[in-house]
């Protein structure tokens, strides 16, 4: 499999194609759901020793829902998987960062029934 350095960013970064990834015989360490506002999530990957976003083509790929996100990765192996939000609000007005911030939570890849 291939993955795509990108500049600017540390060697172990990488650029993860979704349309790369192979289905039902990639292992994913670990999935980190990236949380902002206004239903935008970004995926962040770790598979082996690489970390990195999932891009759809030159741009990070963006999911709109949690379950878009159970659908997209459904037929991939997730080892663990987690939620990250952070808000921009302080940083918006001029503030230091905040220390609301939320943190890392668990996140079920599992389908609901």
């Amino acid at each position: 499999m291939n993955y795509h350095q990108t500049s600017g960013l540390s060697m172990q970064e990488s650029k993860f194609q979704l349309s790369e990834l192979v289905p039902h015989t990639t292992v994913i360490d670990k999935l980190t759901v990236l949380s902002y506002e206004m239903n935008l999530y970004f995926v962040r990957l770790q598979i082996a020793e690489q970390n990195g976003l999932v891009f759809n083509n030159a741009s990070p790929m963006r999911f709109h829902s949690s379950q878009h996100i159970r659908d997209v990765f459904e037929p991939y192996t997730v080892v663990k998987a987690e939620m990250r939000h952070d808000s921009p609000y302080d940083e918006m007005i001029g503030n230091p960062e905040s220390v609301q911030y939320l943190g890392t939570l668990p996140f079920s890849m599992e389908q609901p029934y």
